[in-house]
């Protein structure tokens, strides 16, 4: 897929990354770091997680809990629950790119809710031009996901849970020739185990979740063919929280990440630029293509054991994310946290930080990302949520609390 040149705003040159990952597969540009079509799907979209950095899997549940984990929605703490947030996205490039979400729950029994979800990328407005540097048409790229769960508590302390989404991602417009829009359904599985426990003198709540997200068909741009795989990412994570007393606790939350796509495969190029360095090429790219074409089941068996460097490359590909939380009589909250990809996967590595308000029906959250670089596109950027939390399942369901045995009441 070729874009119109010369390029002469950033903001292309952003687009054509985007389009460049989703075909990455059938690049030659022999990259370590394993792209994807519709890489926001694995960016936190609310300020709880991602001041804790990215980490959610585990944590106690509230109205953003299914995009972490569908297993908790069987443990929420009220019957209704909605929860909108923002972040104006890579804000020291440019000025009108943002992640909007919008997420619910409703408690439909006493061991089960339903969630409702969307999330909206808008990459702001762009400008196209010919070979001739004459302007062209503008267009404002953008890829939203819909999303659909359902949790239950199978037991005290077990839950389950399933989201169904529908994604579309449009990036062109149908200003670059044979480009379209690419549609994809996927769905999400997640289990989620919460007990309370003691430990010597103190009072814990341990929490442990996993999911798999984003199972779903290819994604195509352009040529059938070429289809780009989804970001289908396992995740497992841990949230330990300590009861300081009555009105101070403190949760650990860690969580590891794996991509079950194929990863990209490369070797060191010979020198020169003659007939053995293009028979090499040539063996690179076949290969590429052939790791494509893959089935998705196929692909996600694979990816435990197709990195070139072998172990230690796969072991490079698990990203990790851990912060802690500071609660104060489930009023006043603040967050710090790390997330961490290795420097052949991408580099994405910076500290968050974050405040939250809790008070009545209301919350506040938010979040600040500090890159390890100045110089990364990511600095400065934030995240603002609000949650609205209406009625108690204490007083939605006589008689039970819905048994949220360690859930904090007012996350």
């Amino acid at each position: 897929m070729q874009l119109p040149t010369p390029l002469t705003s950033r903001r292309l040159a952003l687009l054509a990354a985007l389009l460049g990952g989703a075909t990455a597969a059938h690049a030659q540009n022999f990259s370590k770091t394993i792209t994807t079509a519709v890489p926001i799907l694995t960016l936190s979209p609310d300020s709880r997680s991602a001041a804790l950095g990215e980490a959610g899997v585990a944590l106690s549940p509230d109205a953003n809990a299914a995009f972490y984990n569908p297993g908790k929605l069987g443990f929420v703490p009220y019957k209704y629950s909605v929860s909108p947030s923002y972040t104006p996205w890579l804000r020291s490039i440019t000025d009108d790119m943002g992640i909007s979400y919008l997420s619910g729950y409703a408690k439909v029994a006493e061991r089960s809710a339903l969630s409702a979800s969307l999330l909206y990328f808008d990459l702001g407005q762009i400008q196209y031009r010919d070979a001739n540097n004459i302007e062209g048409a503008t267009f404002n790229p953008k890829e939203y996901a819909l999303t659909v769960s359902y949790g239950q508590k199978l037991s005290e302390n077990f839950g389950l849970g399933v989201s169904a989404r529908y994604i579309r991602s449009n990036l062109t417009g149908g200003s670059i020739p044979d480009a379209r829009p690419g549609n994809a359904a996927a769905v999400d599985v997640g289990a989620y185990y919460n007990k309370d426990a003691s430990i010597g003198t103190g009072l814990y709540n341990i929490g442990f979740g996993a999911t798999i997200s984003n199972i779903g068909n290819k994604m195509t741009y352009t040529d059938p063919v070429n289809a780009s795989f989804l970001p289908t990412t396992l995740k497992l994570g841990t949230a330990l929280t300590r009861q300081i007393d009555q009105y101070n606790k403190i949760t650990l939350a860690i969580d590891v990440s794996k991509l079950l796509v194929p990863s990209p495969y490369y070797e060191d190029l010979l020198p020169g630029t003659g007939a053995a360095q293009t028979a090499q090429r040539d063996r690179i790219k076949a290969e590429n293509n052939a790791r494509a074409q893959k089935s998705i089941i196929s692909a996600a068996l694979g990816s435990f054991s197709d990195a070139p460097g072998g172990f230690k490359e796969e072991l490079q590909e698990i990203n990790l994310s851990g912060g802690l939380e500071y609660s104060y009589n489930d009023l006043l909250y603040a967050r710090a946290g790390y997330f961490y990809e290795n420097p052949d996967k991408g580099a994405r590595q910076y500290a968050s930080f974050g405040l939250g308000v809790r008070y009545q029906v209301f919350g506040i959250d938010g979040a600040f990302l500090v890159p390890n670089s100045q110089a990364n596109p990511l600095s400065q950027t934030i995240r603002v949520s609000l949650h609205f939390n209406f009625n108690k399942l204490s007083e939605a369901f006589a008689g039970d609390a819905g048994g949220t045995s360690g859930t904090p009441p007012n996350n």
